[in-house]
């Protein structure tokens, strides 16, 4: 059922303990002092232990131990007893971590109650972290690109070392699902992985954050390192962190401890590092905002995750990934998409990246009127931007799912038009501005089917209708 440790300076009561719950089909072991039941403890931690708060000829008293064991071994319940119980004695064993406190001479079946309460609640939590831990293990690296494929080698190169991480990308790339990769697929798989959202911290409050605090008031509250330990840490967006605490944590890759705000004990850690950003921090270092020694610490193994445009034959693939996703998740439709919207999506900008395509699909599913294919109309389009900043000109809207020919004399007419209506309807300043003859500009307007009529006072520019028996002929020329 469980392996109990009972710690008592008297003999006859820890034997009594210890019989009664081996006849319970607990297996007990035995300390009388405090140097006993260290040695206990640091040679196998127990599930559960009955801690006596006063233990005559020994170096820590159950308190000391209590914290102790709550510092390198916070998983165990501990169970404190004592024949000199008051309420100062009991809040202060709750406030540094005890489950329960019972005072002498109790009532073995109150103990038996308090012991399988303990027990339970422990296995809940280790369940819970364990479904955690598979959540973990689960994120998924979509693509078959040649950048995806790079990216891949790289990281399970690194998945079996102990190497600190540096990934560079842009935000909404997927540097955290490549961290939680390199964690599921190493032997820290089974141990926690810890975020550190270091941009959504405030700065004063990052250092409780990261180390955890000791007050009189509310005891030991361990950080997100102590609760790291054993596992992977990961700093995302590492050019945030305050320069204060980036002097701290360079202490701590090189101690693998630190101290708790408030407190004096130091807390020893095993963690392995994974770092992000989508900053340059060697320009960061340059203006004084990241520590150099700490860049060179956490930069071991750089690997950059490339952008959704610099893998734009993953999209495909990704999308179906993120339709079934919020198919399971929340019951959304599983539809297809068709040539049309995938050809849209491969050809739109995406500044978001990964993040912004999966945010895409949810709310296509969410909005979308039925059940079939995703078409194109469904998707936005609205003109992109050119981050670039130079001369490429971007496909929009649906002029990216048609032939060549057909997009060509779509993007001549919209064109076309877009300059006869800028000049207000007169050819010959038209047919400057883009460069041709006015005769050869007359016949490229009608074989588009491109006519201008009067309308409020000026010549406006459209698509003639041919269907539109009603209308002059003067009115379907152009010039």
């Amino acid at each position: 059922m469980g392996d109990i440790l009972i710690v008592d300076d008297e003999r006859d009561i820890r034997e009594l303990i210890g019989d009664i719950l081996e006849d319970e089909g607990y297996t007990t072991r035995l300390a009388g002092n405090s140097n006993e039941a260290m040695a206990e403890i640091n040679g196998e931690p127990p599930a559960l232990m009955i801690l006596d708060i006063w233990l005559k000829d020994s170096k820590m008293d159950g308190i000391d131990i209590l914290k102790t064991v709550k510092r390198d071994n916070p998983d165990i319940p501990v169970v404190i007893i004592s024949g000199h119980g008051n309420i100062e004695i009991a809040v202060a064993a709750i406030k540094q971590g005890a489950y329960d406190f019972i005072e002498k001479p109790f009532n073995i079946d109150q103990l038996l109650v308090v012991i399988r309460r303990a027990m339970e609640t422990s296995r809940l939590r280790r369940e819970n972290q364990s479904l955690k831990r598979r959540e973990v293990q689960a994120a998924e690296m979509i693509g078959e690109s040649p950048a995806f494929r790079t990216l891949a080698a790289q990281l399970d190169k690194v998945t079996k070392s102990n190497g600190r991480v540096m990934l560079t990308g842009p935000a909404g790339s997927g540097k955290e699902v490549a961290a939680r990769y390199i964690h599921a697929k190493s032997n820290r798989a089974t141990a926690p992985f810890v975020t550190v959202n270091c941009a959504g911290v405030a700065p004063e409050t990052m250092e409780e954050t990261l180390f955890g605090r000791e007050t009189a008031d509310r005891g030991v509250e361990p950080g997100l390192l102590e609760q790291a330990h054993g596992g992977v840490v990961y700093f995302d967006e590492v050019a945030d962190m305050p320069s204060g605490t980036q002097s701290k944590i360079l202490r701590v890759l090189v101690d693998q401890q630190f101290t708790r705000v408030g407190g004096t004990d130091r807390v020893r850690v095993d963690l392995r590092v994974i770092s992000s950003t989508n900053r340059d921090l060697e320009t960061e270092i340059a203006a004084g905002r990241f520590r150099q020694e700490l860049f060179h610490r956490l930069n071991v193994v750089p690997i950059a995750v490339p952008s959704l445009e610099d893998r734009r034959e993953d999209i495909p693939r990704l999308a179906r990934h993120f339709i079934e996703a919020c198919h399971k998740s929340q019951g959304l439709p599983q539809r297809d998409l068709s040539d049309e919207a995938v050809a849209l999506l491969q050809t739109m900008v995406w500044p978001g990246n990964v993040r912004q395509l999966k945010n895409l699909v949810e709310r296509v599913l969410i909005l979308g009127d039925g059940s079939g294919p995703i078409e194109a109309r469904e998707l936005p389009q609205e003109a992109p931007r050119d981050d670039d900043g130079g001369d490429r000109v971007v496909l929009s809207g649906t002029l990216a799912t048609m032939p060549l020919r057909e997009a060509r004399e779509a993007f001549e007419r919209e064109y076309l038009l877009t300059q006869i209506n800028r000049f207000g309807g007169n050819i010959s300043r038209t047919a400057s501005f883009v460069g041709m003859e006015r005769s050869a500009l007359h016949r490229k307007l009608k074989s588009l089917g491109v006519v201008t009529s009067a309308k409020g006072g000026a010549r406006i520019a459209h698509v003639d209708d041919v269907d539109d028996e009603d209308e002059p002929a003067e009115a379907r020329r152009v010039g």
